[in-house]
């Protein structure tokens, strides 16, 4: 999912790692949703990346935009990748969720670290009020591909006791960077022992996740139409056809002399 991210936007170390991050803390929010809802996450820390605009779903599909791409950092003072110079501190953390109600629930907290597993972390215990773990981590090789990127998050239910939460956030404390175990060849149901290593975890769904936009020609028509009919005319005038560009996956839809006059039309029947 991250690769197919880095490939499409091109970017560069740190924007790779930022990005990735990003879109695995969004996936795992994603995944406690239900049915056809899904949410966006909206970073924007005053950092060289600009900012990160993130789409998800209950299915693991997830999409990712990030402002300027070629952003590469000298490593930080622990010797990796400085997301946190990239991302910046001062700014917000914006989560909008469409639960298929008539307004979307918005929740927005202060971006704390810019490290991203906190922020998101940050989010969940202030937003949604559920005290929660989330680390994410992304690999990145000498030639800017993704060696690995995965993440967790942990939730503590109503009931849990002091006990058992000690033992978890010992387990957090111990556990490496979960893109290092993964290098290592680790899976995700391993990196789960080392979480809850009295062996009392039982996986009860696994989930496929991918780099999935859901843009389309059809779309962007409805979204010219809204342009007006003066300024579709312009386009044929000037132009003489028109290019639109998805953010997302950069997939690019063409619409020559013929179909932006059909468009004009229907702007001017609106």
């Amino acid at each position: 999912m991250v690769q197919t991210a880095q490939e499409k936007h091109e970017t560069w170390s740190a924007a790779t790692a930022a990005l990735g991050r990003a879109m695995v803390g969004t996936t795992l929010l994603g995944a406690t949703l239900k049915g056809n809802d899904k949410l966006t996450v909206r970073i924007a820390g005053g950092g060289p990346v600009g900012y990160l605009l993130i789409d998800s779903n209950a299915k693991g599909e997830t999409k990712g935009f990030i402002k300027n791409p070629f952003v590469s950092l000298p490593l930080n003072d622990q010797g990796k990748i400085d997301v946190k110079g990239a991302v910046g501190t001062d700014g917000m953390m914006t989560v909008s969720k469409d639960l298929g109600m008539k307004d979307p629930f918005v929740g927005q907290v202060p971006i704390v670290s810019g490290e991203l597993g906190e922020d998101f972390t940050y989010y969940m215990a202030h937003s949604e009020q559920i005290p929660t773990a989330i680390g994410l981590s992304v690999l990145v090789n000498p030639d800017e591909t993704v060696k690995t990127a995965g993440g967790f998050m942990i939730q503590v239910l109503p009931g849990a006791s002091d006990a058992t939460i000690q033992k978890v956030e010992q387990a957090i404390a111990e556990l490496p960077q979960v893109s290092k175990l993964m290098n290592q060849g680790e899976t995700p149901e391993e990196i789960l022992r080392r979480l809850v290593p009295d062996g009392s975890s039982h996986i009860l769904e696994e989930m496929p996740v991918s780099f999935t936009c859901d843009c389309s020609k059809d779309r962007f028509e409805t979204a010219i139409v809204t342009l007006g009919e003066k300024e579709i005319e312009e386009m044929i005038d000037e132009d003489k056809g028109a290019e639109a560009v998805c953010q997302f996956c950069r997939t690019k839809y063409y619409f020559n002399e013929e179909e932006l006059t059909k468009l004009k039309e229907e702007a001017k029947n609106r």
